[in-house]
């Protein structure tokens, strides 16, 4: 009895969780059922026209679709490959640092860009990067000629992975920091005894120690390929640079609530979202065989 009238606690603490879950997660999934239609909102989903798999054909004759796949994949590839080398070399970096003040000071400034909208980040950026800002001055001080970082298409992805890289290195700096506690004291001492140098140190004890940690964050990420960040892209880019900055995200967002092909949005969100749910699979998968990690 008792079990069960605790049981029912337990229960009644999920309830407000599950049914807010019910309501944003799991009934809206029944809107994918537009992509299958030529969608009238007057309509209604149950009054609009069924055309089949003619929105997707639609979406790979058009060549925008080969474009925005390419660039969120592109985009999120580079996003991963930096947010695993920086936050792994400012880790080492901090574990190196003798006094513990300076240490604490320095782990509080790298984290704080991340508690920062990027609303608020993308219009300190627009201001350094514009003609008449910062960047350029020092540019055109050296160069001559400013450079439009924000209408390039040359630039601009190049700016998406840096200032995405400068917002979160410091806070995923705390998952390497938290691994480098964990190796064990006596194997440093043992290399000090064979007469290693601090390079040899983390090259040999420090950078073996968090390799499945590295290998686990690394192949976790490959579930978020997909999805190369929507509220810095869209506080960031303009029609200049469609060629080299629209992703996914992007594209849904503007050809289905600003062009109104609610289909064909629909269309792309939900094979976005299809090709996800198997790279996340995948991921997981991959996290369990080299890392040991599962979760079910």
């Amino acid at each position: 009895m008792r079990d069960s009238k605790n049981t029912i606690h337990y229960h009644l603490m999920l309830a407000p969780g599950m049914i807010l879950l019910i309501i944003f997660g799991i009934v809206p999934l029944f809107g994918i059922a537009i992509a299958f239609q030529d969608f009238i909102p007057v309509k209604g989903i149950w009054g609009s026209k069924w055309v089949g798999f003619e929105n997707f054909k639609y979406m790979f004759q058009l060549d925008d679709s080969k474009i925005i796949f390419f660039n969120t994949i592109f985009i999120s590839l580079m996003k991963m490959v930096m947010n695993i080398i920086v936050p792994v070399s400012t880790a080492l970096l901090l574990h190196e640092i003798v006094f513990s003040r300076i240490k604490k000071w320095m782990q509080t400034i790298i984290y704080l860009p991340h508690f920062l909208s990027w609303v608020i980040l993308a219009g300190i950026l627009s201001d350094m990067l514009s003609q008449n800002g910062i960047i350029n001055q020092a540019v055109t001080a050296i160069a001559g000629e400013p450079i439009f970082f924000l209408g390039s298409n040359d630039w601009f992805p190049v700016i998406i992975v840096l200032s995405d890289v400068w917002k979160e290195f410091g806070f995923n700096t705390i998952i390497f920091l938290a691994a480098l506690t964990a190796i064990n004291p006596s194997l440093y001492e043992a290399a000090s005894i064979d007469g290693a140098g601090r390079i040899r140190k983390i090259w040999s004890v420090t950078l073996p120690g968090i390799l499945p940690t590295i290998i686990l964050v690394s192949t976790l990420n490959i579930g978020n390929i997909l999805n190369a960040g929507f509220d810095q892209i869209y506080n960031l880019y303009n029609p200049l640079v469609y060629e080299s900055g629209d992703i996914i995200d992007t594209y849904v967002y503007r050809i289905g609530l600003v062009q109104y092909q609610y289909g064909l949005a629909t269309a792309v969100g939900a094979l976005k979202s299809v090709v996800g749910f198997i790279l996340i699979f995948v991921s997981y998968r991959l996290a369990s065989k080299y890392a040991g990690y599962r979760i079910f």
